[in-house]
């Protein structure tokens, strides 16, 4: 399977997923560079995965299925059109042409019904999990939230996440002010404004990377409590806690 990054909207990533000549898409928010992205890789849409309802991650569907009758999976919202199959945790959605079914994970707390996709050692996680970062409580609460975190931080080590923004860069910056001395925060900090600076995608990411630098996947860690126990004024006793003043502090940065 052959992954390739869509740009679109300024920061988002659209994911289209191939092998042989038909592909997949996760999150098309717009027609358009995924209809280039296939005519440039000589390719043909079979299929539609979406993982929550924001227009930026669902607004091409539509025409999308209409020009290719790709058939959609998606999760249990009224709010998402075009869905040809709802699925839910513990499905799996295999398809004939590629080498590995699709899991689904339900991961509420950037909205109510998010989901997101693992093959193998691939992970589509939608707007749950950044790189550097997680996605705002627009909808869930900061138990479930960090109830999706912890689960996708339970995957295998060498786990790639192909996350839908580009915010790495302005989330490794909250990062140091949470861990300035973490050395490999420091490391990977570098070498994302390289890749920034010579145009390039900082993600996918290896998942061992976040688990090493990511202070909403690192809430246990002393360091991380002091500081968000310093921002936020007040003991903070459990995991969920932590994470909650992180992510307000976050929010404000």
């Amino acid at each position: 399977m052959k992954i390739y990054p869509i740009p679109a909207f300024g920061d988002n990533y659209l994911w289209l997923a191939a092998a042989g000549d038909r592909a997949l898409v996760v999150d098309p928010g717009d027609a358009a560079p995924v209809r280039a992205a296939l005519d440039k890789h000589s390719l043909r849409l079979d299929t539609i995965l979406i993982t929550h309802h924001h227009a930026d991650h669902t607004g091409g569907v539509g025409e999308l299925k209409r020009l290719t009758g790709a058939r959609v999976y998606g999760p249990d919202d009224g709010r998402i059109e075009h869905i040809d199959q709802v699925v839910r945790e513990g499905d799996r959605i295999a398809l004939p042409w590629l080498d590995a079914p699709f899991a689904v994970l339900e991961v509420p707390g950037h909205t109510r019904s998010h989901i997101a996709y693992v093959a193998r050692d691939r992970l589509f996680c939608g707007d749950t999990l950044f790189a550097g970062g997680c996605g705002r409580l627009f909808e869930g609460t900061p138990e479930q939230m960090w109830h999706a975190l912890s689960r996708l931080a339970s995957l295998p080590l060498h786990t790639r996440v192909y996350c839908a923004h580009e915010y790495t860069e302005a989330n490794l910056r909250f990062a140091l002010a949470v861990e300035p001395d973490n050395q490999a925060l420091l490391a990977r900090t570098r070498r994302v404004a390289r890749q920034r600076a010579a145009g390039e995608p900082t993600v996918p990411s290896a998942l061992a990377d976040e688990l090493a630098t990511n202070p909403f996947l690192r809430v246990r860690e002393p360091e991380v409590i002091r500081a968000a126990q310093a921002h936020a004024g007040r003991p903070l006793n459990t995991p969920v806690e932590v994470f909650a003043a992180l992510r307000a502090w976050k929010n404000d940065f």
